[in-house]
């Protein structure tokens, strides 16, 4: 364990929550404030796992227990997430305590095969969230486009439900603007189901891409160009993609070096907290800077426009889009921010204040930090 920062925080925290539930009270969020940065150990093992690549997070709290998926694509061990604990002590973060490793298998019972035994059903972990109701997990996977020659390899992202101990037990069917084309048309290549989140008592599901679809528009660069991402409203009774809507993503942070180097803005998490609102995570990064901007927003779905119907957000430009504002740019909190991919509520504190965690994607690289953020919300 390595303490990055550490913030005076007068408060005694503790373990205990509320009763963890998908139609949370919404109180008013004003502003949040850091409580604690702390960092994993870089390829910490266990139980013949590398821990890294965790690109999501969610809490149990009737059992005070975290899940947490890794991204690892079946290249290092198999596709996996891992339950855990995280203890705070009256500064912050004291410890993560792993519980328990489990592999997600797919319908045969097998696991993920990797990219060199079969590229078109390895998975690409990113996004979990765990159904109090009926103690289940659902997760999601970006699948696979690659188009270079004659070589094409096409894998439709997935919304998959798993037991509490990885077992396949179903898959959400998808829209047709979700299936991956050889052709510029549905999402593009790593940038498809990034966000997951439980709504209205685990009846309503949110999932979002990361960036545009192909016929929605550009991504988003360093200058204002309409990117235009969306969010998919599930019903969880029937399965059905019963809404779509369009949210606006900001320009990428800084320009990349070389200018003509990877750059991208996008959305890799989202959390309902009531109201049909939704708290939505932008991650921006640049070629030739290490840390990320992380930019967190409070994004209000009511009276949003229906864009189900709208195949094309160019040709058909949304009239009414999410209502956003932003609550956190975490480049004024002067830290090294990495690449956070995943938020859930953590315990209530004393005080009565909810707060969030953060986790960051380490890429399974030795310069980059699996990083744990710890925030009060502050009303």
């Amino acid at each position: 364990m390595k303490r990055i920062v550490s913030i005076l925080f007068v408060i005694s925290l503790c373990s205990c929550a509320v009763s963890h539930k998908a139609n949370y009270k919404n109180d008013a969020i004003g502003s949040l404030k850091l409580i604690d940065e702390y960092e994993i150990p870089y390829n910490q093992e266990f139980k013949g796992t590398s821990i890294g690549g965790l690109s999501g997070i969610d809490y149990d709290a009737e059992k005070d227990l975290y899940y947490l998926i890794s991204d690892d694509r079946s290249a290092i061990n198999p596709a996996r997430f891992y339950t855990a604990k995280i203890l705070l002590n009256s500064k912050g973060i004291d410890t993560v305590q792993w519980i328990a490793t489990y592999p997600m298998l797919q319908s045969n019972g097998m696991v993920y095969p990797d990219s060199k035994q079969d590229p078109a059903h390895t998975p690409d972990p990113e996004a979990i969230r765990w159904n109090a109701s009926t103690k289940e997990l659902i997760w999601t996977s970006e699948g696979e486009r690659i188009v270079r020659g004659n070589s094409v390899v096409l894998e439709n992202p997935a919304i998959t439900r798993i037991s509490a101990e990885g077992k396949y037990l179903d898959t959400f069917p998808l829209p047709a603007n979700l299936i991956m084309h050889a052709t510029e048309k549905g999402p593009r290549q790593n940038g498809v189901l990034e966000g997951l989140t439980f709504d209205k008592n685990f009846q309503t599901l949110y999932v979002n891409v990361e960036e545009p679809l192909f016929e929605d528009g550009p991504r988003a660069d360093v200058v204002p160009n309409n990117a235009w991402i969306r969010i998919y409203q599930y019903d969880i009774a029937s399965k059905k993609n019963t809404a779509q809507y369009a949210y606006h993503l900001e320009p990428v942070a800084y320009p990349a070096t070389p200018v003509d180097a990877f750059k991208i803005n996008g959305v890799p998490d989202i959390y309902a907290i009531g109201n049909n609102q939704l708290i939505v995570l932008e991650r921006s990064f640049s070629t030739g800077r290490l840390p990320c901007t992380l930019k967190v927003y409070l994004a209000d779905l009511n009276g949003a426009e229906d864009i189900k119907e709208n195949s094309s957000l160019q040709i058909n430009p949304v009239t009414k889009p999410v209502k956003k504002k932003l609550l956190l740019n975490m480049d004024d909190l002067k830290i090294n921010t990495d690449n956070i991919e995943g938020v859930t509520f953590g315990p209530t504190l004393p005080n009565g204040h909810r707060t969030l965690i953060f986790v960051s994607d380490n890429n399974f690289a030795s310069f980059e930090k699996t990083q744990l953020l710890l925030f009060e919300i502050l009303p």
